[in-house]
């Protein structure tokens, strides 16, 4: 097993997770709450959220972040459980497949809903909360499936380019009130739901050839990851890419 880091600047620190209840998220919320930190996340899954919060003692509201007015009230709910956020890691996002020829108007909004613009306001929703405790950190899941020219997915691909966007304006709107902001870039990584649906073995044999390293990923180095962001230990970092794919890209 391997040997994980301590940061002692997490304890007892305010921390939102969206799309915690499965996957990286799930791994990122009980990864911070090891940390001793005060540990809340939006899903909008109740059954699996309930677990996770009964598994973890971590805080959670349901909201589809589709819903922007939802979404506003359950962080401001939360916030007011545990106290202003100084770090928001936005996670949430769905990789469905889709042929570029089959997309509409409609579908294309809905993907940008789903995996692009509930990021940008919860930043708006907890960044008064950062700005008034003297600083924070703000956490972007990209993908690699754009870096990697990956087929199959556009409107997915195209959010998920649009978030290095959005964390490198953000960190100079933000930066002089000490609020870093960056995005995390995992590569494939074998979650509950990509082995059901994707990882077939000659997928698998096909992306590790891709790999510089040979094992596949498992989710808890993202959550690493976003650890060592949210943490002292990477002051100075922000508007930058922190990879977690292996040497894929």
């Amino acid at each position: 097993m391997p040997e994980f880091a301590r940061y002692p600047s997490l304890e007892g620190t305010a921390v939102l997770i969206t799309g915690g209840a499965s996957g990286i998220g799930r791994l990122t919320v009980e990864a911070f709450a090891e940390q001793g930190a005060k540990v809340a996340f939006l899903d909008r899954d109740a059954e699996a959220s309930a677990e996770v919060s009964r598994a973890t003692g971590a805080a959670h509201g349901l909201c589809d972040l589709r819903d922007i007015d939802a979404t506003r009230a359950a962080i401001a709910d939360l916030g007011a459980q545990i106290g202003p956020f100084t770090v928001l890691v936005n996670n949430a996002a769905r990789d469905d497949r889709h042929n570029w020829q089959d997309v509409t108007p409609e579908y294309w909004d809905e993907r940008m809903q789903t995996n692009l613009r509930h990021m940008f306001f919860a930043i708006q929703a907890v960044a008064p909360g950062m700005i008034a405790a003297g600083g924070g950190s703000i956490i972007n899941l990209g993908s690699n499936s754009w870096w990697e020219a990956g087929g199959g997915f556009p409107a997915y691909t195209t959010a998920k380019a649009a978030v290095h966007g959005l964390t490198r304006t953000m960190a100079r709107d933000l930066g002089d009130h000490r609020i870093r902001v960056n995005t995390v870039v995992p590569g494939w990584i074998m979650t509950d739901r990509q082995k059901e649906l994707w990882a077939t073995p000659e997928a698998l044999e096909a992306h590790r050839s891709r790999q510089c390293l040979p094992d596949l990923i498992d989710p808890v180095y993202v959550a690493r990851m976003v650890l060592w962001l949210a943490s002292d230990d990477s002051a100075m970092c922000t508007a930058n890419n922190f990879m977690v794919e292996a040497g894929s890209i």
